[in-house]
């Protein structure tokens, strides 16, 4: 190679390296580019969000998905983040729903605290995967001590442990996955992590209440038991478990020889957010011999409630507990836990790798967190809770919590004093009203279409997002007051709201109602 060409190529090369550099977070030319990057973006998010007369832009399903097909999805030659910015500004920034506005009042999806968004800018930098120790080194032990928080908070057992995990669908099956080995272990002497289902799994049931999440089943039918193997128990008129129905369920079950193992407790169901009689269910379950596990996906942030908090009692007797930081805990998507009362039950779970997790290390007491979930690659999300409890402090997120449960109760009382309404659950036991709006000279029919015209013309106009739902057949609409900012005024523009839609639809003819 002759010095020219030599020239050349030490040209190319540093074309090339300072083309990489611009794209990777270092301490040369990417600590430039980022802090450029982030400056962008923070200010779009700003503008975008700066705008809360609307919950939503009001865009049809068919609007936003032209919209994005319209969208260049790879280019060649690379692009500005300046273009790239204002490409999806109208397109996706400015369609999503701002979950932020008090009159986002639809899901359980909370509008995350500032902490939160900050922890989530310095794991995504760090990129920890939480499978083992020498990928996220002083992560695992904060996770840990977060589990240990955790678990005190339920007030477990001093063998009690836990993991993060994506939420409520994950620990769920958690908890029916480490019932069910438990129980074959017990019951036969079967291995299932080695042998698979044993002869008579078809026998093995799980009991749940009506209003239980829809992950009870899914989570059977992952699980080789199927959803024939759910047994579903009644609800009283609060839609708690009927104990004198789980009782009746429960010797019928045994009487015709099949197994119960597992009993699954609701401690806040998605529509009501109703709470099953926890200390029942427990003297139940220990009765029974059955796995008695908790699903307090949106209930578990009562161990920060001051006015709330005993409608907890008997969650320390659970064998498992899911619990939601993405609901009433305002964390960003996703971050969740599963907690044990005895953390050798996850023994059922583990597994080793000689490149991950080998056995030679945890006889020297290196901590791999893979071998306690059925995750391997897992984000610190538990950085964010961490980093919103040092911040905002108990009392705070107490406050915040307890003022949306008095937001309900009188929500409640407005909804009675308006005559054209009713509401089924007039005692909120969290922050969840379902209601709707029912003048006396409509039949079901009517009222059922008139219901789903009002939210969907609501959603479509940006006044309000809020959620509709069916009971016993007939259509209601829900508000899930998660928001701290939401005030009775924001309410009564929206009951408001609904009741001059009503009456319009009404009055057209009940032509937008067929």
């Amino acid at each position: 190679m002759n010095s020219t060409e030599k020239r050349m190529d030490v040209r190319k090369e540093n074309v090339d390296r300072f083309t990489f550099d611009s794209l990777f977070l270092h301490g040369g030319e990417g600590i430039a580019a980022y802090d450029h990057a982030t400056r962008l973006v923070s200010k779009k998010l700003i503008d975008v969000l700066s705008d809360e007369s609307k919950p939503y832009i009001g865009k049809s399903p068919a609007a936003i998905e032209h919209e994005i097909k319209q969208l260049e999805i790879a280019t060649e030659q690379g692009d500005t983040l300046e273009n790239l910015l204002g490409d999806i500004e109208e397109t996706i920034l400015k369609s999503n729903i701002n979950i932020f506005n008090p009159k986002s009042v639809a899901h359980l999806h909370c509008p995350p605290l500032l902490p939160a968004l900050v922890a989530e800018m310095i794991l995504t930098v760090f990129n920890q995967s939480m499978d083992s120790w020498d990928q996220s080194t002083a992560a695992t032990y904060l996770e840990e001590e977060m589990v240990n928080w955790l678990t005190r908070q339920f007030k477990l057992s001093s063998k009690s442990g836990g993991t993060f995990t994506s939420g409520g669908t994950q620990s769920n099956y958690m908890g029916l996955l480490l019932a069910r080995d438990a129980f074959c272990m017990k019951h036969w002497q079967h291995n299932i992590q080695m042998d698979g289902l044993p002869g008579e799994a078809n026998k093995l049931r799980i009991l749940c209440s009506e209003s239980a999440h829809f992950t009870v089943k899914k989570s059977a039918s992952q699980l080789g038991l199927g959803e024939r193997s759910v047994v579903m128990v009644k609800t009283d008129e609060q839609q708690r478990m009927c104990m004198q129905d789980l009782q009746t369920k429960l010797n019928q079950i045994e009487e015709i020889g099949l197994l119960p193992f597992a009993l699954v407790g609701t401690c806040g169901t998605t529509d009501f957010g109703s709470i099953d009689p926890l200390e029942e269910l427990a003297d139940i379950a220990k009765l029974h011999k059955l796995w008695f596990h908790v699903d307090a996906a949106y209930g578990g942030a009562l161990i920060l409630s001051k006015s709330h908090a005993d409608q907890l009692s008997g969650i320390e007797q659970a064998d498992s507990i899911t619990v939601d930081f993405h609901k009433l805990f305002y964390q960003p998507i996703s971050c969740g836990a599963f907690l044990v009362n005895d953390q050798r039950n996850f023994r059922f779970i583990h597994h080793t790798a000689d490149y991950l997790n080998p056995e030679s290390d945890e006889e020297i007491g290196i901590v791999h967190l893979v071998s306690k979930s059925t995750q391997t690659t897992r984000r610190f999300d538990a950085l964010k809770l961490f980093m919103s409890l040092r911040i905002v402090g108990t009392e705070r997120f107490a406050a915040m919590i307890d003022g949306t449960f008095r937001l309900a109760q009188d929500t409640v009382k407005e909804i009675e004093e308006r005559e054209a309404f009713t509401v089924i659950n007039t005692k909120p036991e969290l922050n969840a009203v379902v209601f709707r709006f029912q003048p006396a000279f409509l039949n079901d029919s009517k009222l059922n279409d008139l219901n789903k015209a009002i939210q969907k013309v609501m959603f479509e106009n940006g006044e309000a997002v809020m959620a509709k739902t069916a009971v016993n057949g007939a259509t209601f609409l829900k508000f899930t007051l998660l928001n701290p900012r939401t005030t009775m005024k924001d309410i009564n523009e929206i009951l408001t709201k609904i009741e001059e839609h009503g009456s319009r639809l009404i009055a057209n003819g009940g032509k937008n109602l067929d």
